[in-house]
């Protein structure tokens, strides 16, 4: 039988992600936006990082992705990037890169790959195979993502739970299709109904990767700052491995008190 070492190969390529998905074994992905963030998560093992446009609303204070900047995609990349070796990099392509044409996406990707990403992500389904095919033709990786996409919310009319009925159900899974036909190497399902989910894992060659969408894609995601519990957000599909917000807290109002108590610094702190 093989040893869990050999399931967790020195670096992470596509490749891994789909003799995964063969051999039934679940990879993790957690977003990131920094170096810090990067090497613990590299150190916890995760498999893969998406340096999300989450980022804008995350770490810039912007109420929605579409605040978020190509500029903005290539610094926090490049500080990801930088700081890890194991983990497969994924960037989103940002609102606005991708959608005028092919061309400006391939463009757009080019960059993001210059800057450290070994894929790049983007939302929509058969409207946008062509292009990923224009991408994949150029030598980028690109990930899929459907259901719920955040750079659609003010079309979506907010965050809302996608294909909760057949019709619904059935242009996913078409959209999902026309993604493979068009070279996606893995597709990021967002607040998708768990049997939906599950019928769209089973059918597809590439993985899935579930954010909202139940046990049964082939990886799953969540943005790191909901995961360990500093964003305060109390989504469903949500669960809080750390209270990272309260400990936080704790640390400043004790900073706060010993400074103003002049218990901090002491001489042990000061020089001669």
């Amino acid at each position: 039988m093989p040893s869990e070492r050999s399931h967790r190969p020195a670096k992470v390529r596509l490749r891994h992600l789909q003799e995964a998905k063969e051999a039934g074994r679940t990879f993790s992905m957690l977003t990131s936006y920094d170096a810090l963030s990067a090497q613990v998560f590299e150190e916890a093992g995760i498999d893969v990082l998406l340096v999300g446009d989450s980022a804008g609303t995350t770490v810039l204070g912007y109420d929605s992705t579409v605040h978020t900047t190509h500029q903005d995609m290539l610094t926090f990349t490049g500080a990801v990037s930088r700081a890890v070796r194991r983990p497969l990099v994924v960037a989103d392509l940002a609102f606005g890169t991708y959608q005028v044409d092919a061309a400006e996406a391939v463009r757009h990707g080019v960059e993001l790959l210059r800057a450290g990403a070994e894929a790049v992500k983007l939302e929509g389904g058969a409207a946008r195979a062509d292009t990923v095919r224009a991408l994949v033709d150029a030598g980028i990786p690109v990930m899929g993502h459907l259901g719920f996409t955040p750079q659609s919310v003010n079309a979506l009319s907010g965050h809302r739970v996608q294909g909760r009925d057949h019709a619904a159900a059935d242009s996913l899974a078409e959209d999902a299709r026309a993604l493979q036909d068009a070279g996606a190497f893995a597709i990021v399902l967002e607040l998708v109904p768990s049997e939906v989910a599950g019928r769209i894992t089973e059918f597809l060659e590439i993985p899935t990767i579930g954010i909202g969408a139940g046990p049964d894609c082939d990886g799953q995601v969540l943005v790191w700052q909901d995961m360990a519990g500093l964003s305060g957000f109390e989504g469903r599909f949500v669960r809080r491995f750390a209270d990272l917000r309260g400990e936080l807290l704790r640390a400043a109002s004790d900073y706060r008190t010993a400074v103003e108590s002049r218990e901090y610094p002491t001489a042990e702190h000061s020089f001669e």
